[in-house]
C-alpha cells in the first residue's frame, strides 16, 4: 500500500528539515522530483503559525511541538487550509494509522478541522498526479487549550449547542476571547453544518481582536456590529431576544461557545455577585 510505504521510507530517507522560525515552515516538492515518495519531517513549536508546500509531491509530516511539553496532552490542533490550497489530503498519523482529516475538496470549502496532539502528528500527502505545477498546499494552524472554554472545540458540530453550566457562564465572560451583548439581526448558511450569525451588539465587554466593529461610542458602548459562526443544528434565528455571546476567536473568526439570555445571565451574575462567587467584575449598567 503507497501510504504505508510513504510512512515507511522516512526510516530511510533521513530528510529532516526544521522552519527557520519555529513557526512557519515552506518547502518545495521540486527537490523530490526524482523521489516522489520521500517524506519529509517538519518540526514547528509555536502556538500558531502556518504551512506552504509549493509543488506537492511525497509527503510531509508535521509535527506540531508546544515549547511547554507538559501541555500536549490538553491541546488540540486547529488547521484552516488556504483558499487555493490544492494538491495533497491531510491525514492524522500515530504509529502508521492514518485518519483523513481534510480532503482536497474540503480545503477548497475553507472548512476548519481540529484534532487531539494526543492523536498523532499531521500528515499531508500529495495527491498522485503527473503535472505538479500551479498546485500549492498551504493552510494556517493554531493550538487550543482544552483547559479553557475557548477551547472547547470550537469547530465541531456539538461545541455550540450545548447549555453552558453556570460556574462556565461565570468564568466564560473573564476567559473567552470575546464576549458581548445583543442580539441576532440575521443568519447567513455558508456551509452544509456551519452557520455565520450577523449580530447587532449593545456592549463589547471583551474582544481578543476587532471582530466586531464599532459605529461610534467607545469604551464598549455605542453599536457594534459582526459575524460569529456556529453549528447550523444549533437553529439560529433573529427575534429570540437579547443574549450574552461569548466564545473564541479562530483565524480571525469569532466562534461561540455560551450564548444565554441576558437576563438569565445577569441574574446569574448578581446571584454570583452576592455570594461573593463572581470569578471577575463587569459593568452591567
Amino acid at each position: 500500500m503507497f501510504l504505508f510505504f510513504l510512512l515507511s521510507a522516512l526510516v530511510l530517507c533521513g530528510c529532516t528539515q526544521y522552519s527557520s522560525d519555529q513557526c512557519n515552515w515552506r518547502g518545495s516538492g521540486l527537490m523530490h522530483e526524482f523521489h516522489a515518495r520521500d517524506v519529509e519531517q517538519v518540526y514547528l513549536r509555536c502556538a500558531e503559525g502556518s504551512l506552504e508546500w509549493l509543488y506537492p509531491t511525497g509527503a510531509v509530516i508535521v509535527n506540531l511541538r508546544p515549547n511547554l511539553p507538559s501541555a500536549e496532552g490538553h491541546l488540540r490542533a486547529c488547521v484552516k487550509p488556504r483558499p487555493d490550497s490544492r494538491g495533497a489530503r491531510l491525514y492524522v498519523e500515530r504509529a502508521g494509522a492514518l485518519r483523513l482529516l481534510l480532503t482536497e475538496e474540503d480545503q477548497a470549502a475553507g472548512r476548519v478541522r481540529c484534532f487531539s496532539l494526543q492523536e498523532g502528528a499531521l500528515f499531508v500527502e500529495a495527491s498522485a498526479r503527473r503535472d505538479i505545477s500551479r498546485r500549492i498546499t498551504a493552510f494556517q494552524y493554531q493550538l487550543i487549550s482544552t483547559h479553557t472554554p475557548a477551547g472547547d472545540q470550537p469547530h465541531s458540530h456539538t461545541a455550540s449547542c450545548r447549555p453552558c453550566a453556570d460556574d462556565e457562564l461565570l468564568m466564560a465572560i473573564c476567559t473567552s476571547d470575546f464576549a458581548v451583548r445583543g442580539s441576532i439581526h440575521h443568519v447567513e448558511e455558508e456551509e452544509e453544518d456551519q452557520a455565520s450569525v450577523v449580530v447587532s451588539l449593545s456592549h463589547v465587554y471583551r474582544q481578543k481582536s476587532r471582530v466586531f466593529v464599532s459605529s461610534g461610542g467607545g469604551r464598549g458602548r455605542g453599536r457594534w456590529t459582526g459575524r460569529v459562526k456556529m453549528p447550523r443544528q444549533c437553529g439560529p434565528r433573529a427575534g429570540q431576544g437579547e443574549f450574552l455571546f461569548t466564545g473564541a476567536v479562530r483565524f480571525g473568526e469569532a466562534w461561540l461557545r455560551c450564548a444565554p439570555l441576558y437576563k438569565d445571565f445577569i441574574r446569574l451574575y448578581h446571584t454570583a455577585l452576592d455570594e461573593g462567587t463572581n470569578p471577575c467584575h463587569i459593568h452591567t449598567d
